[in-house]
């Protein structure tokens, strides 16, 4: 996911604590909701912590924590007692926290007296605003020291920073409270069997000085305005009913997080982006953005669309080395707040990706395939033409056909493709691989951006561009199979490394070339074999590298790791080359494991054999929720129906091959062009209902781009099975 390097990772977040995500702010606390500077904890909002102590005691003792339940992605209940000073075991006061995290937070709380006797309670909240960079957080490195001034008016508590000609500002509202500079402090007696409770918020303010938005709480009757974002989200997605109800629950938990990850661009509030996750992701990643809006199609096209506008806002115009920008690259990720210092190549936008430009041009030929109008789709054709650029004249530096990737300067990525640890690749004897480095998916991105451009010029009318494209392609294909393909191994090389040796690691990222259909259809068994086996398959997914691999460790980040996205891209494969039984094996892995995190998939997991271990072991630093975590389901899903749409063809396309211990499946609301349709799968027997007009139903797959350009008298000469 997000990159880092070996100096650059993230610490653990510790057992028990809780992470609140919404729009582009997230809280991480406690179990107990307390939140300590000294950890990687805090209020985040806009990439700045706004909060980094928030500490409440009673009578002079923090709480016992008891339990914290995430209701919504935004929103937590944390249950806690207050000890005994007389060393009795239980307490008669216990303690909620209602927290919801929005531009700020609003927290009710609750104390709740089970005894016989009225009590005495000092509640006092410790309050501290370091305005830290989310980098300096996340490394444990805030050195930075701001000049602050704290100012009381009335139940208020104002917190003013200064550092150079930056200001920020965060204000508490505390109605009730004895404010001071220092705590906010209630005196209050709960009566026997009584409660108490209040409310407080905390919000950013805009330039230090006042407020930047309200957050208060909703009066009777009304609901937060998180919950109406939720409101409105849930009734513009698909409402889906499933026999096996952990499925279910899991499938519904992505579409919460999904719509709790969905971000605006300050510049464009109409346009909805996809943050690649929590806690230190919330914001526009080019690699992650794509994958996960893409892979969320069939629930929201519009985010996949709004991705791509945004992201072609910022392509890039100039070379850059200490950004890694250069003309018609599409960006790694975009950070906010005074420390872009701090971030990757030292500014605000770093560009060090490899595969996010390919994937650009083909995410807008699938944004195209389902239906938005003609001028929105040309409008950005002008980008993927830059982009097809990029990866010929900067992404093939060399001449030699591939996409390779050297950072430019040492504040960027070593590794540039989605296993962006300092050591994700490597040779089979466990040496890392020296740079230009060519990846495997990332020959099998352009390859199908090429085709995807093909598509869309011929579509346009443009045939001669679109058999010039096609026939790149095909040649593209052709030396992919002769050089990355090991005859010897039965498998293909991860990447080329500088010196054009095939780095000959067994890794999973050749599973992701199955579903770009770059792989030849006589390798396609033994990939599929490969990728099955007991060294790659851990019983919950495909290993990142196999067990017999010089540089497999199961607790690594990319080196024998689980990662489920990784996993939906491989099963969706793997059912395009025909392995039906090995995708379902898959996808049922992946869902029982959800089984074991509340429905809730994480970034990665460790790749232990679940023979050894009978549940998932947790990656200690994983994010979660995360975009193509939460997405991972419905990939799995909407791949064992082979459901697609092609509106310019006036095609909606399904060929169900669901698990019989899926149970049946019923779906509403599900997007189609203008429309909205209805399905149901008992067995594997569809009916649709609610077409729009003109759109046909298809019981088989969505013609492959490469069987459309065949049709079109445009394969370019070489056989070629899938896009």
């Amino acid at each position: 996911m997000a990159g880092w390097n070996a100096d650059t990772a993230a610490g653990p977040l510790g057992s028990g604590t809780v992470t609140l995500v919404e729009g582009s702010s997230f809280c991480i606390s406690l179990a107990n909701g307390d939140i300590h500077p000294e950890h990687p904890h805090g209020v985040f909002h806009e990439d700045t912590r706004i909060l980094s102590r928030w500490n409440l005691a009673i009578n002079g003792q923090p709480l016992e924590p008891l339990t914290a339940s995430t209701q919504e992605p935004y929103r937590a209940l944390f249950i806690g007692r207050v000890p005994r000073s007389d060393g009795y075991a239980d307490s008669p006061l216990i303690v909620e926290r209602r927290r919801e995290v929005g531009a700020g937070i609003l927290e009710e709380i609750t104390i709740r007296n089970y005894s016989s006797e009225e009590a005495e309670c000092v509640v006092t909240y410790s309050v501290e605003s370091d305005f830290a960079d989310l980098f300096e957080v996340k490394e444990a490195r805030v050195q930075r020291r701001w000049e602050e001034d704290r100012h009381v008016d009335g139940e208020a508590l104002s917190i003013r920073a200064v550092w150079q000609d930056v200001r920020k500002g965060v204000v508490v509202n505390a109605s009730g409270a004895d404010v001071t500079p220092d705590v906010l402090t209630y005196r209050v007696v709960v009566p026997p069997h009584g409660h108490w409770s209040t409310s407080l918020t905390v919000v950013p303010a805009a330039d230090g000085t006042g407020p930047a938005a309200s957050f208060v709480h909703p009066a009777p009757g009304e609901i937060s305005r998180s919950d109406r974002r939720r409101q409105e989200w849930v009734a513009k997605i698909p409402k889906l009913h499933i026999g096996n109800r952990s499925i279910e629950r899991t499938l519904r938990r992505s579409y919460d997080d999904l719509g709790a990850l969905r971000i605006e661009d300050p510049a464009h509030p109409e346009r909805i982006v996809v943050a690649a996750g929590a806690p230190w992701f919330m914001t526009l990643f080019g690699r992650d953005s794509l994958w996960a809006s893409e892979m969320a199609l069939p629930v929201d096209p519009s985010l996949a669309l709004g991705t791509l506008q945004t992201l072609a806002d910022r392509q890039g115009s100039v070379v850059d080395p200490m950004s890694e920008e250069e003309p018609g690259k599409i960006l790694h990720e975009v950070r906010l707040g005074v420390s872009s210092g701090l971030s990757l190549g030292g500014k605000s936008v770093y560009y060090g990706s490899v595969d996010a430009t390919p994937q650009f041009v083909m995410t807008l030929a699938s944004v195209s395939r389902w239906g938005f109008a003609k001028d929105t789709i040309a409008a950005l054709l002008p980008h993927a033409d830059r982009a097809l650029d990029w990866v010929r004249n900067y992404g093939d530096k060399d001449g030699d056909g591939f996409v390779e990737y050297e950072r430019l300067n040492e504040q960027g990525l070593i590794n540039q493709g989605w296993k962006d640890s300092w050591d994700g690749i490597n040779f089979a004897d466990g040496r890392i691989a020296e740079p230009p480095i060519a990846l495997c998916e990332v020959q099998a991105l352009v390859y199908s951006a090429l085709l995807s451009r093909a598509w869309m010029a011929y579509d346009a009318g443009d045939a001669p561009l679109a058999a010039e494209l096609a026939s790149e392609a095909a040649q593209l294909k052709k030396r992919f199979n002769e050089e990355f393909w090991m005859p010897d191994r039965g498998y293909y090389a991860v990447a080329l490394d500088g010196r054009k040796r095939q780095v000959d690691a067994c890794a999973s990222n050749m599973g992701q070339c199955l579903w770009q259909g770059i792989i030849d259809e006589d390798k396609a068994p033994l990939v599929a074999e490969r990728l099955m086996s007991p060294e790659m398959f851990s019983g919950w997914g495909v290993r990142t590298l196999a067990t017999d691999m010089g540089a497999y460790n199961p607790a690594s980040y990319h080196n024998g790791s689980v990662w489920p996205h990784d996993n939906a891209i491989i099963a969706a494969g793997l059912m395009r080359y025909g392995f039906v039984n090995e995708a379902q094996r898959i996808s049922t892995a992946l869902f029982e494991a959800a089984d074991y995190t509340d429905g809730r998939l994480p970034e990665l997991f460790c790749g232990f054999s679940r023979d050894q271990v009978p549940e998932p072991v947790p990656y200690p630093t994983a994010c979660s929720p995360q975009a193509w975590a939460a997405t991972t389901p419905i990939m799995l899903i909407t791949s064992m129906m082979r459901y697609d749409a092609h509106i310019s063809r006036r095609g909606f396309w399904m060929d169900p091959a669901l698990p019989e211990s899926y149970g049946d499946l019923h779906i509403t609301n599900a997007p189609m062009a203008e429309g909205r349709i209805t399905i149901d799968i008992t067995g594997s027997e569809p009916f649709v209902q609610g077409l729009p007009e003109g759109i046909a139903f298809h019981r088989e797959h969505r013609p492959w781009l490469t069987e459309l350009m065949e049709e079109a008298g445009l394969g370019g000469g070489y056989p070629a099975q899938q896009d």
